[in-house]
């Protein structure tokens, strides 16, 4: 009896790959992008749309993990269906992809909700990378964007703005760096001479401000922030 053929399936335990909406109002750019995002394993395009306001319907309906928007699209642009689905839809991770090298384009996009700005020149080198920190809540940017950051981060400092509040108190750094380095609730209020139940207070913020889930989670952003070393 001839042996069947054996069919792939996918490793138990393997997590689904993220759902991508893609928006571009030219066909073969949507082309072109879905080649890069459907060859790789974790990556599949699930829906394609034309324009800004048929990304919102299709990001309804199709309920994806990540939306990549061109910012130069008809009926709605980009930044515009990036703002309505940022309020509609605010676990929604978004990437700009652009052929805009722009200052402005990129500030807006940030403010909007994207997680990335990514250009189309170097979508192939770029976009996968972008769509995988999307996926862990992590910002992407172009060299560019990084050195437009800065400049704009120092003309305000130089013109006497507000600049950003620190994303923790120097208490909760101070536990953090204890709690990465391996330290207990115990241990770490008898070093800093608090109770414990102040210290689980701290751990509990910090968990929430940062967005995160364990201590695993909280050495790895310890480490990323320089507070210990890998």
């Amino acid at each position: 009896m001839p042996a069947s053929p054996s069919i792939a399936t996918p490793a138990r335990g393997a997590a689904a790959p993220t759902r991508i909406l893609l928006a571009d109002d030219h066909t073969l750019v949507r082309r072109g992008v879905r080649l890069i995002l459907d060859g790789e394993p974790d990556l599949t395009v699930v829906a394609e749309a034309g324009d800004g306001a048929e990304a919102i319907e299709m990001a309804r309906s199709e309920q994806p993990d990540l939306v990549i928007l061109d910012i130069a699209m008809p009926r709605l642009t980009g930044l515009q269906a990036a703002r309505e689905l940022s309020r509609v839809m605010p676990g929604l991770r978004i990437l700009m992809l652009t052929m805009y090298d722009n200052e402005q384009y990129f500030f807006e996009a940030l403010k909007a909700g994207a997680a990335g700005y990514v250009l189309k020149s170097v979508a192939d080198r770029d976009l996968v990378e972008a769509c995988r920190a999307a996926m862990r809540d992590e910002p992407f940017l172009y060299p560019g964007a990084v050195t437009a950051l800065i400049r704009n981060f120092l003309a305000r400092a130089k013109d006497g703005e507000d600049l950003p509040a620190r994303a923790i108190t120097e208490r909760e750094e101070e536990i953090l760096k204890l709690v990465a380095e391996g330290n207990s609730s115990k241990e770490i209020a008898e070093l800093l001479v608090i109770s414990v139940k102040t210290v689980e207070r701290h751990r509990a913020n910090l968990l929430q401000k940062l967005g995160l889930r364990d201590r695993l989670e909280l050495t790895r952003y310890a480490i990323r922030a320089g507070l210990i070393e890998p």
